[in-house]
């Protein structure tokens, strides 16, 4: 067992030639973040009755797009000196380079304003998109592994990450093993998508705090898992640059937490999808009292004609019913 835990092996490819097509796993990571995000925000527009799937999808055409143009200049910007002497290599994302932080920003807005189109308000896409977007994240991040890069200082942890020699950064033996910040980011990411979705299941917010929930628990992952990388890239104070980024998303969303406090969910479903009926939460509730107050109706209507026990009657059934 200690030998299988000795280090993680990196993939000794990253491609994968189907006839004339060479597929990048880079890239099939992201599409298949990209698909568990839809899925996920699908059905939780389906449950709430106030979206369908082709409304998910539909956002998710507009966002993504715009998310990966927004990912590929704040990369291209923040790494200039990578592409100010080789500008075709801006647009080789399969050969990796995306910053998060402009996909979110680009993706957000323009997903929010492809949901209002759709008769959906931008506040409650955005809290439906919080916990999908920390899903496709946890998938996406598997890319790097593929691509072997953006990995961290060097250790000798059980889980350490190898590198073959041909990415080894330089001044680094072979055989260097390093922490494996995608890893560490993709569960990150999947703990946040299951807390979000128990947040919004438990505590209802309004409309919109989600997101800033999201922008909060991202902020911190991002803030730890980016000081461990050795990529070279801008640092100001002694932090990295994201990790800036992330102290300001941090800051961003406990600010609109705190001006939109108080706020609970109180949308209604839609009556183009059933609104008029409760949704399935609000039945299960209305089933367990009925069970637990069969004869509740019986007692209120005892309540209104009996002569000496109408109010004792009458309170009975009113607290079955507001149980």
């Amino acid at each position: 067992m200690s030998g299988l835990l000795a280090s993680i092996p990196s993939p000794p490819w990253n491609s994968i030639s189907l006839g004339p097509l060479d597929l990048r796993f880079y890239g099939l990571m992201i599409a298949l973040g990209v698909i568990a995000a839809v899925w996920l925000m699908g059905r939780q527009l389906e449950s709430h009755r106030l979206g369908t799937t082709d409304d998910a999808g539909s956002i998710a055409v507009w966002g993504v797009v715009a998310g990966v143009i927004g990912a590929r200049l704040y990369h291209v910007i923040t790494d200039w000196s990578r592409f100010s002497d080789d500008l075709g290599s801006i647009p080789k994302l399969w050969e990796g380079g995306l910053g998060i932080p402009g996909g979110l920003v680009v993706g957000l807005a323009v997903g929010s304003y492809q949901a209002k189109r759709r008769g959906i308000a931008p506040a409650v896409a955005l809290t439906f998109a919080a916990p999908a977007i920390a899903l496709a994240q946890a998938i996406g991040r598997w890319g790097n592994w593929f691509n072997q890069e953006l990995f961290g200082r060097a250790t000798d942890l059980p889980w350490a990450l190898e590198i073959d020699d041909e990415h080894l950064p330089a001044g680094f033996e072979s055989g260097t093993t390093f922490h494996p910040t995608f890893l560490y980011e993709s569960l990150w990411n999947l703990a946040l998508c299951v807390v979000l979705l128990r947040i919004h299941r438990q505590l209802r917010l309004g409309p919109g705090r989600l997101i800033a929930v999201y922008a909060i628990g991202y902020g911190l992952g991002r803030f730890w898992i980016e000081g461990l990388r050795i990529d070279p890239t801008s640092e100001a104070g002694g932090l990295r640059l994201n990790q800036w980024v992330a102290l300001g998303a941090i800051v961003i969303g406990v600010i609109a937490l705190v001006l939109t406090r108080g706020r609970r969910w109180d949308v209604p479903p839609r009556s183009d999808l059933g609104g008029d009926t409760p949704p399935p939460a609000v039945l299960d509730d209305r089933a367990d009292d009925d069970h637990e107050s069969p004869h509740a109706d019986a007692d209120a209507d005892a309540g209104v004609s009996g002569d000496g026990g109408g109010d004792g009657g009458g309170g009975d059934g009113g607290g079955g019913g507001g149980d």
